[in-house]
C-alpha cells in the first residue's frame, strides 16, 4: 500500500469507528506500517475529524520526520512493531463495554474474556491484561512489549484495547469483535453461558 492510500485507509477507518461510538472525544489511535517507519494519529486528535496530511509520520525508532506530533502513546505501537515482525498496522480505542471489563476487579488476567464465540477466537484469541500504568508512562509500553510477542491483542487496566494485525482492516475487525465479544460478557453475566470448550477451540 503506498503512503498516499495508507493516509486516506487511516482516516476512512477512524471516520467510521468514530461515527459508531467505538471511541470517543480525543481518544483512540491508529497506526499503519510503512517501508521505513510509520504513520500514527497525532496527539489530541479526534478519529472523526482526522487530516490525512496532518498524521504523523515517524521511523523506526519512532522519530517524528514529518506532520503533527504523534499521540503520547506511540510507544505501544511501536511495542508491537518491534516484537511482531507481521505486524502492519496497530489500533487503540477506549471502547466502552472492552473499558469496562478492563476495570473489574476479578478476572483471569490471562485471559480476560471468554471463548464466547469462533469468531472471538479466530480474531482476537487469548486476551491478556495489562497492569494499570498512566496513558504515555514508558512503563506501560514495556509492559505491552512484555506480552507482544505471544499476543497481538491486549487489554490495558483500566483503559482499553490494543490490537495489532497485518493490516489496518484486520486489526481493526479484531478490535471491533473485541468490543462486541464485551458487551456479550455483560449480556449473559447472570445467565448460565455455554462456551466454546478446549477442543471446539482448538479445531478453530
Amino acid at each position: 500500500m503506498s503512503e498516499a492510500k495508507a493516509r486516506e485507509a487511516i482516516c476512512r477507518l477512524g471516520a467510521s469507528l468514530y461515527a459508531r461510538g467505538l471511541t470517543p472525544g480525543s481518544s483512540g489511535n491508529l497506526s499503519q506500517k510503512l517501508e521505513n517507519g510509520y504513520l500514527l494519529t497525532p496527539t489530541g486528535s479526534s478519529l472523526g475529524r482526522l487530516d490525512p496530511a496532518r498524521l504523523s509520520r515517524l521511523d523506526r525508532e519512532g522519530r517524528l520526520l514529518s506532520g503533527d506530533p504523534p499521540t503520547k502513546e506511540a510507544l505501544l505501537h511501536r511495542a508491537f512493531y518491534d516484537e511482531r515482525p507481521d505486524c502492519g498496522a496497530v489500533v487503540h480505542l477506549h471502547s466502552t463495554h472492552a473499558v469496562a471489563v478492563s476495570c473489574l476487579a476479578e478476572i483471569d488476567p490471562e485471559e480476560v474474556l471468554p471463548p464466547i464465540t469462533a469468531y472471538y477466537v479466530m480474531r482476537v484469541g487469548r486476551l491478556r491484561l495489562v497492569p494499570y500504568f498512566r496513558p504515555g508512562d514508558p512503563s506501560l509500553a514495556e509492559a505491552v512489549r512484555l506480552y507482544a510477542r505471544t499476543h497481538h491483542a491486549v487489554l490495558l487496566a483500566n483503559h482499553g484495547p490494543v490490537v495489532a494485525g497485518k493490516s489496518l482492516e484486520a486489526a481493526t475487525d479484531a478490535i471491533e469483535e473485541l468490543e462486541e465479544t464485551a458487551k456479550l460478557y455483560f449480556l449473559l453475566e447472570r445467565a448460565k453461558a455455554r462456551f466454546l470448550s478446549a477442543e471446539e477451540k482448538s479445531r478453530l
